[in-house]
Formats: C-alpha cells, structure tokens, sequence
C-alpha cells in the first residue's frame, strides 16, 4: 500500500514506513554526522551539506508531522520557544502582530521585549472576547495574528476558522499553537491557518525526555524559505538523538492522546460540581465557555489539559497540590504520567492565572487511580 493511503495512526506507528536500506532495521537509525563529503564536482548529490541546516535523521520526523498536519513542510526546532519565536523573527521594523491575552507565559513575555526592542508593534486581545481582535487588526501591517487553542491553563478555545479569516483579509498569517490539540485531535491547517506551532517537549514526545519544538506550514513559499533560514543561521535545531526520541514518541502518539483525553474527560465530569472544587475547566464540559467552539474543530476528544479551581482560594490549591501522592508537582506537560502546577506562582507578577487555580497534565493511568488520589488530596481540605 502507498503511504497517500494509510491511515496517520499507521503512518505514526510505522514511522512513516521506515526500513533502514543498508540493514533492514524496521527502527530508523540515528545520524550522528556534523558535516557531508562533497562530491568531485564539489556539488553535494546526497541533498545533505551541514547538521545546523539539515540530517538525516531529522527528515522522517519532519515528513510525519507534515503528513499528521496535512502541511506542505515541517521542521523541529531545539525548543519549542525556538519554534514559537521563528515565524517573529522573520518580522521587519513597523510590522504588527495580534495576539491573546491568555498563552504561553514565556512566549508572551518574549513577545513584549523583542517588539519593543525592534518597533514592532503588538496588541492582544481578550480571550474571553475573540471579536475584539477584529478592531485590532490593521490591515497592510498586521503580518501575524497568533493564537493558542486550547490556551494554557484556562483552556479557551479560539474558532481557527474566524481568526484565519480576520488575518487573511488584513493580509496577515494565522499562527496556532496547537501544543494542547495536537494533530491527533485538531489540524489547523485544515481550518485556514497558516502556521502550526508545537512544543514538541509535550504531546508529540510525550516521555518527559526530549526538548523540541516544531512548525508545519499550510505552503512552502517565500516566509517559511526565511523561517528556515532562520532556524539555520540561529542554529535552532535538535540534535540527532533527541530528534530520534521524537520520532519514538509519535509512534505511539494516537494511542497516548487518546488514552489521556479520556482520562482527563472522566476526571472533569467526576469533579464537576464538587463541593471542594470551584469549577472545572475543561474543552470536553459542556458547561465550558468554549465548548461549542471545541465541538466544531476537536475530534476524538478534548485533550488531556485541564485546571480546577480550588475553593478556598490560593492556600487551599496549594494545600492540595501538596497531599497529591500520584500526581507529581512538576511543570510540563503531555508526558505519559499526570502532572500538577500552581500555575500563578510559576508565571508570577503579572499572571492573569486565577491564584486558586491547579493546571493539571492527565496521563495515561488508571483513570480511577488518578481520581482517588484528587479525592484524598481534597479531603485534606
């Protein structure tokens, strides 16, 4: 069978269909090479000429995502901040850029320092008011409107299709960080962006073992020839180890999303309207804000992301955190085991995180355990 009609799950499972030519190995080999012997004529035949632009082993990563995506290209970056800070950096004096107020925190930190630095203006908009981007796009200036979905920790959902649209008529690009989605749920290309953006540290590894980022673009044209350049010339790439971890953790990616928005699902709908527990927020509630948004471009799930928020306020969600057993305090998220952070004092002054707010990363254990040990920890209340 042609890969153009295999399923992503076998696509991912196979590792595109990978079989080592020189040895028949069904795992692909690691490429540890810096540099590539020139041909006689001095051209390089093998397409390969330095590890800073290109390697082997980054190839099947990178044609996965594309195909996951349905992309047109897609590189890995060594982080995913250097994925979210590439398309930015392409960006020329007196260009604009949208965004939300919820994101990633250190992205948006990064955000109000380089356009300050480089008179490139920005402007975000209230998440728990999309529409309000449409006054702040400019059009002709405007040359990316960014956006998470679901966004970290509150867990918003943004219409891809309606901000695609407001960017494209402004003349602008639609950036999604789809980190939390994953394609396995979302595809924002499919919904008229432009860019898609990972933290591949999180779903697309999923082991808490590599750090990576990566980009998948709708069209090969003449912005993603500069993000290349970019990640080149800055050397943002990953070293051919981690980029074959990466490869080792989509291999199973279907099956852990799966598994995680599950569980996660199952936790939300246990603790919703719990007496110890404010709210839930969670895509998969139909009593979320963004519930209807979620239903229109999520499927097969709603992730493994969500937060409580804890009554009583700030000491009692850190009270909680402190009693869980199973659940380990550690930032990060996406990995097979659950994971909890009090994520207002991570981000600290300035957060818009409610301060009674746990973000929760849902594994892939027993759902029944998981919700035991949130029982306990709320029981120390």
């Amino acid at each position: 069978m042609r890969n153009n009609d295999l399923k992503p799950e076998t696509l991912a499972a196979q590792a595109m269909g990978h079989v080592d030519e020189t040895t028949g190995a069904v795992t692909p080999p690691i490429h540890l090479a810096t540099t590539y012997e020139r041909a006689a004529d001095n051209a390089y035949p093998k397409g390969y000429v330095y590890t800073r632009s290109e390697n082997p082993t980054y190839d099947i990563a990178e044609e996965l995502l594309g195909r996951l995506e349905n992309g047109a290209g897609a590189l890995i970056f060594s982080a995913g901040m250097s994925a979210a800070v590439a398309p930015f950096m392409t960006l020329r004096p007196g260009d604009h850029i949208v965004a939300p107020t919820v994101m990633y925190w250190a992205l948006r930190n990064w955000l109000v320092n380089f356009t300050a630095q480089w008179d490139i203006g920005i402007d975000f908009f209230d998440v728990n008011k999309p529409e309000s981007a449409a006054d702040l796009v400019q059009k002709g200036k405007t040359k990316i409107v960014w956006i998470e979905t679901p966004a970290n920790p509150l867990w918003d959902c943004l219409d891809i299709a309606w901000f695609a649209q407001l960017a494209h008529g402004a003349g602008a690009r639609l950036c999604v960080d789809s980190t939390a989605a994953t394609p396995v749920i979302t595809r924002p290309i499919e919904h008229g962006a432009d860019l898609v953006m990972h933290s591949a540290t999180k779903y697309l590894n999923g082991h808490s073992d590599v750090l990576g980022g990566a980009l998948i673009a709708a069209k090969e044209d003449e912005w993603w020839t500069r993000i290349r350049r970019v990640r080149t010339d800055h050397g943002m790439v990953m070293g051919p180890f981690e980029a074959w971890l990466l490869l080792r953790g989509m291999r199973t990616l279907h099956l852990r999303v799966r598994k995680a928005s599950e569980n996660a699902q199952a936790i939300a709908e246990h603790f919703h309207n719990h007496p110890k527990v404010a709210s839930v927020l969670y895509p998969g509630l139909p009593t979320h804000v963004g519930h209807d948004v979620a239903l229109r471009q999520m499927e097969g799930g709603f992730g493994g992301m969500l937060s409580l928020r804890i009554a009583g306020g700030e000491k009692a969600a850190v009270k909680v955190a402190a009693n869980l057993e199973l659940i380990h305090r550690a930032t990060s998220l996406g990995g097979v085991e659950s994971l909890v952070e009090h994520r207002a004092s991570i981000e600290g002054e300035g957060t818009p995180v409610p301060s009674d707010l746990l973000r929760f990363s849902i594994g892939i254990e027993d759902a029944g355990d998981l919700i035991q040990d949130l029982e306990q920890a709320l029981d120390t209340l």
